[in-house]
């Protein structure tokens, strides 16, 4: 059975039922070049994970690409919403 790490964030287990979704969705705008490098250089993603996050989002409409809980979620979608991505926290 494989450990998870224990995310930094959470204070206590109430803090797990806050958890959230940061997600991608499709677009017709950006390259699946830029997206890829915009999911590794924000949500710290290696580049097979970015690759396999832009094509689920392409070929499903969305795909989340981080969890978390708000507060942590909250800089990465403003900055990939700076870059025009289209994304938000469900």
């Amino acid at each position: 059975m494989v450990k998870q790490k224990e995310n930094p964030s959470l204070k206590n287990k109430d803090d797990i039922s806050s958890l959230r979704e940061l997600t991608l969705f499709n677009d017709d705008v950006n390259t699946f070049d830029f997206v890829i490098q915009c999911l590794v250089d924000i949500c710290n993603h290696d580049q097979e994970q970015a690759e396999q996050c832009a094509l689920i989002a392409h070929y499903k409409g969305k795909c989340n690409v981080k969890t978390g809980v708000f507060y942590d979620l909250k800089p990465l979608l403003e900055e990939l919403k700076l870059r025009g991505l289209t994304v938000s926290i469900e």
